[in-house]
């Protein structure tokens, strides 16, 4: 897919959680369809913050949800800001809810692939993954690319967790 642009919320979105209720936020408003990939991307600098990015199956569904973000207090822009954005909405990504296999993560969903920090090789499809409703794959090399770990009894986790501990948090 080459239907790309870019939305900039600036200082507003500094970190992934923003970022992911935004992302959801316009999703919702825009009403895209399931075949759209919604993706987050670390912009780095004096203005640290997250961007996202909108990718459509088509030139109409582009022009209509740039028309619509524009009109927001968003900066717009065409394409990508960058090539490994992390995937927050993507084809499939409703389907992986609770434990799932491997073999089902990579059928029913737009990841290409699931590795295990640490493995060598990758998981047998059987191998459960435990996803606690937040699987959030990175592009690499043009290729969707879920890092997991393992986790107690066998099974495997999503390698980022759905509410992390904020750094220094006890102090």
């Amino acid at each position: 897919m080459t239907h790309a642009l870019t939305v900039d919320a600036g200082a507003q979105v500094r970190d992934l959680r923003a970022a992911d209720h935004l992302l959801h936020s316009l999703a919702a408003e825009l009403a895209l369809p399931e075949a759209a990939f919604g993706c987050t991307h670390l912009v780095r600098g004096d203005g640290a913050r997250v961007v996202l990015s909108f990718t459509f199956a088509s030139e109409s569904l582009l022009r209509t949800a740039r028309e619509r973000l524009s009109a927001g207090d968003h900066d717009v822009s065409p394409g990508l800001p960058d090539a490994v954005g992390r995937a927050v909405l993507y084809p499939g990504v409703a389907s992986l809810a609770g434990t799932v296999t491997v073999a089902d993560v990579l059928a029913r969903s737009a990841i290409d692939r699931v590795t295990v920090l640490g493995g060598s090789g990758a998981p047998a499809p059987e191998a459960r993954l435990v996803t606690r409703e937040h699987v959030r794959p990175l592009w690499q090399a043009g290729v969707l690319v879920l890092s997991a770990m393992p986790a107690v009894g066998g099974t495997l986790v999503p390698f980022e967790v759905p509410d992390p501990t904020p750094c220094c948090a006890a102090h």
